[in-house]
């Protein structure tokens, strides 16, 4: 019987693509370590298999292959924190790049393969100015998690073009939803905010910190919307060899966001200004004509996303 593989699939993405999966009634693997991941976030069914396990160990991977067949790969597994890649470059090294590498040899031995889908991150582009970014825009990795994001991309596209399997890298934009842990050195702004205000309704004191003058904008997705986009490239055969950006296409800036939450919750967020942080990106948004050529269209707008966020973490 051939399975669906998810690298990192108990993690905020993983595990709603994990969801989907199931929903399909295909019988799913899920291998992750649960440093960020959490049980609680996977739906319980017996279509479900979920492996402890460390990536980054190669006989981890090979045993996976030996006691499987996967007909698609959905590899999300990665240190996610930009700041734990700089404090320690090596170990990120081994789970962002190696293990891709492990992944596609062995699925390389394996054969037979469907798609293969890389989830690379927008952070690869760095500091490049140039607006909207493009998946042609100039690469500019920034830190050590972004390089491996990048060389993993490529060794995804190598595999594609040499041995002709068939791959895809997805690049995420800033993508919010329920399951995106607030606690974490990672976490999205969105994530931040609904725990703050969180706090409000719970009548406790709370403050956000705001750098700068809230005028920074990003390209803010719903996750639902990643898990549509996910999908839409590991079933379409003009995605094979390619990257797509996964965004929106548009901008929110942070005094947006802050003001659409305390439209949709009817409370006021005290703020403490800040000066900027050096090294901050200013303004940064997706062209995502690639990914509309295979058929995407985002089908929540910030305010319907933000509004099913806040309602499944209160219910």
């Amino acid at each position: 019987m051939s399975k669906v593989l998810v690298t990192g699939g108990a993690g905020f993405i993983g595990s709603h693509i994990v969801e989907e999966l199931l929903n399909n009634n295909e019988q799913v693997v899920v291998i992750d370590n649960f440093s960020m991941g959490s049980m609680d976030n996977l739906p319980k069914s017996n279509q479900l298999t979920v492996v402890e396990g460390d990536i980054s160990v190669r006989e981890t991977i090979s045993d996976l292959f030996q006691q499987n067949q996967f007909k698609k790969i959905f590899h999300l597994g990665a240190i996610a924190s930009v700041a734990a890649s700089v404090e320690d470059p090596l170990h990120t090294h081994q789970t962002n790049l190696e293990a891709t590498l492990y992944l596609l040899e062995e699925a390389r031995k394996q054969g037979g393969l469907e798609r293969f889908v890389f989830a690379s991150s927008a952070a690869v582009y760095g500091d490049e100015p140039t607006l909207p970014k493009k998946e042609t825009s100039a690469i500019r990795p920034l830190t050590p998690y972004a390089i491996d994001k990048f060389a993993s991309e490529q060794y995804v596209l190598a595999f594609s073009r040499l041995y002709d399997i068939p791959t895809a890298a997805v690049r995420f934009f800033n993508v919010f939803g329920n399951r995106q842990n607030p606690s974490s050195p990672y976490s999205g702004v969105v994530s931040i905010l609904t725990d703050k205000f969180k706090q409000l309704m719970k009548k406790e004191e709370t403050t956000f910190t705001l750098f700068g003058d809230g005028e920074q904008t990003r390209d803010f997705i719903y996750v639902k919307d990643v898990v549509q986009a996910v999908f839409l490239v590991s079933e379409t055969s003009d995605a094979i060899g390619k990257v797509f950006n996964v965004g929106t296409g548009g901008s929110t800036s942070l005094n947006e966001l802050i003001g659409l939450y305390e439209e949709i919750t009817e409370t006021t967020l005290p703020i403490e200004k800040k000066k900027e942080r050096s090294g901050d990106i200013k303004e940064s948004y997706s062209d995502i004509s690639e990914l509309k050529s295979l058929g995407f269209e985002p089908k929540f707008t910030m305010r319907e996303g933000l509004l099913e966020y806040w309602n499944k973490e209160n219910e």
